[in-house]
């Protein structure tokens, strides 16, 4: 007897030790920045089960709603300007005056107060406030109101004697760009904040360092001792972004010597072979075409456009590429739409990014597509081997103009994008499970008419549980966007080819 009441007491005594620790299960995640017409300041959120999560007593004070814990309805609700948001909790949806929003997580109480998935904000919140709320998870942003805060991203080339600072700008915004004792300090006019992506990278000596100037719309280029003068240019990229590109030159002084010689004359370079110079990125789906969906509320259409964007960086801080993203936002895209972007920016690369459903649950694992022309005979490969047509021009006389049917773009390019899929499934296998067929070949509608290379990369199933909380998980999209990119950097080095040898070079 005495054993048995010993035991029932060290069962409370565990119970209550373990019960009392929610603060280490719930880490304190960066807290959001809220940006607003008169400021800025800190929104706190935590961690719960790899979703971030913000108080809802914390968004009630912030943007003037009311909210309410219906505990006989077992529901909370949140209320402003006469309408109403119904929370159900372990359901990962919400109710906004009858129309149904797909969360990522339910709503869960924490430290005794009312949490919600951060997605609530922009999902729900936004329809009941008419306050326009934009939530950059990425930048850890929420922008309220009809602030301007375009996204920059920067990166450098090193061409020559000098460097160049390239800002891709979205959406295009009015700028300057002026010298002061230092530093060159590029200045957005009528911005309220920037969004500004900057890697860190090692001083050469023309450029220290690139930083965004403490609370102004402004990057400052911070130039080092062979800084001699600089050059800004301009130049469109598509109607929703636009380049700039700063040359920074070299001083023509030489440094001093003990003695004079005669320089040699500098060797001919041979001509490099042009690599990727734009690559477009195709975040699936998106608007009301929300794609797989999880059992813990994950939408194929955030996986695919948060993996996009960070594919995007990477690409730029690597590749120094012009790199495109056929929706940057939550927008509904045709498919065709999604190739011709790419066909009309002279893409030389096309990469679709998507996330599988499945009735099996336990169907796991990525996968890389290519187009499949199987349907094709004989009559397409003579479209591809045929010369192009005449087309009088004006003035007189003709031009052999290629007259491609839309459907059979891809036909060009089934080699080197099967080529491109190997190098994926490569880079992919490397970093995360794979499907048990990694290499597939499937007549896709969204590849057949990109004029370019193309392949479409699958990152896994929402459907199956364990899966979907990895696709959730910020470490391992890391993980993808690494492999991803790595795949597009050795697919560049691939179609360069080997770099020719110096004049007089032994062979």
């Amino acid at each position: 007897m005495i054993r048995r009441l010993a035991a029932s007491l060290l069962s409370v005594v565990v119970l209550v030790i373990v019960g009392s620790r929610p603060a280490a299960q719930n880490p304190p995640a960066e807290p959001l920045r809220l940006l607003t017409a008169t400021g800025s300041r800190p929104l706190p959120t935590v961690l719960l089960k790899d979703v971030e999560m913000i108080a809802l007593d914390e968004l009630a004070a912030t943007f003037h709603v009311t909210v309410r814990d219906d505990t006989l309805a077992r529901a909370v609700t949140v209320t402003a300007r006469g309408r109403t948001i119904v929370l159900t909790p372990e359901q990962s949806i919400a109710s906004v005056a009858g129309r149904l929003v797909s969360l990522p997580a339910a709503p869960a109480r924490i430290g005794g107060r009312w949490h919600v998935p951060v997605e609530f904000i922009p999902r729900a919140l936004a329809l009941i406030t008419d306050t326009k709320l934009d939530l950059r998870k990425g930048s850890r942003l929420l922008i309220a109101g009809n602030l301007r805060v375009p996204r920059v991203v920067v990166h450098r080339e090193l061409p020559g004697n000098g460097a160049r600072v390239v800002l891709d700008i979205a959406p295009p915004t009015p700028h300057t760009v002026a010298q002061e004792p230092g530093r060159l300090v590029v200045r957005f006019e009528g911005a309220d904040a920037i969004d500004a992506t900057v890697p860190t990278f090692a001083s050469e000596g023309w450029v220290q360092a690139v930083r965004v100037v403490e609370g102004q719309p402004s990057i400052a280029i911070e130039l080092g001792p062979r800084f001699g003068s600089f050059r800004a240019a301009d130049t469109p990229l598509d109607p929703a972004t636009s380049r700039l590109a700063i040359d920074v030159f070299g001083t023509e002084a030489a440094p001093p010597t003990t003695s004079i010689a005669t320089p040699e004359p500098a060797p001919i370079l041979p001509a490099a072979t042009p690599g990727l110079r734009t690559v477009v990125i195709d975040p699936g789906h998106g608007g009301d075409d929300t794609g797989a969906a999880g059992a813990k509320g994950t939408l194929e259409k955030d996986v695919a456009l948060a993996l996009a964007r960070r594919i995007k960086g990477a690409l730029e801080a690597r590749l120094g590429a012009r790199v495109l993203l056929t929706r940057d936002g939550d927008a509904a895209v045709p498919l065709d739409a999604r190739a011709s972007l790419a066909n009309n920016n002279k893409a030389d690369l096309f990469v679709s990014i998507h996330a599988s459903g499945s009735v099996r649950p336990s169907a796991a694992g990525a996968a890389v597509f290519y187009a499949g022309v199987e349907r094709y005979t004989a009559g397409g490969q003579r479209l591809v081997e045929s010369a192009g047509t005449l087309m009088p021009v004006f003035g007189g006389g003709t031009r052999e103009i290629d007259i491609v049917p839309w459907d059979s773009a891809q036909l060009h390019y089934v080699a080197q994008s099967a080529a491109a899929a190997r190098l994926f499934e490569a880079t992919l296998r490397q970093a995360v499970p794979m499907n048990l067929r990694a290499l597939q070949q499937a007549p896709l509608r969204v590849l057949l008419g990109a004029n370019m290379p193309a392949v479409l990369v699958d990152v896994g199933y929402l459907t199956n549980a364990d899966q979907e909380a990895q696709l959730r998980s910020g470490d391992f999209q890391g993980r993808l966007v690494q492999a991803i990119a790595e795949g597009i950097v050795r697919f560049d080095i691939r179609i360069r080819g080997p770099v020719p040898p110096l004049p007089g070079t032994p062979q």
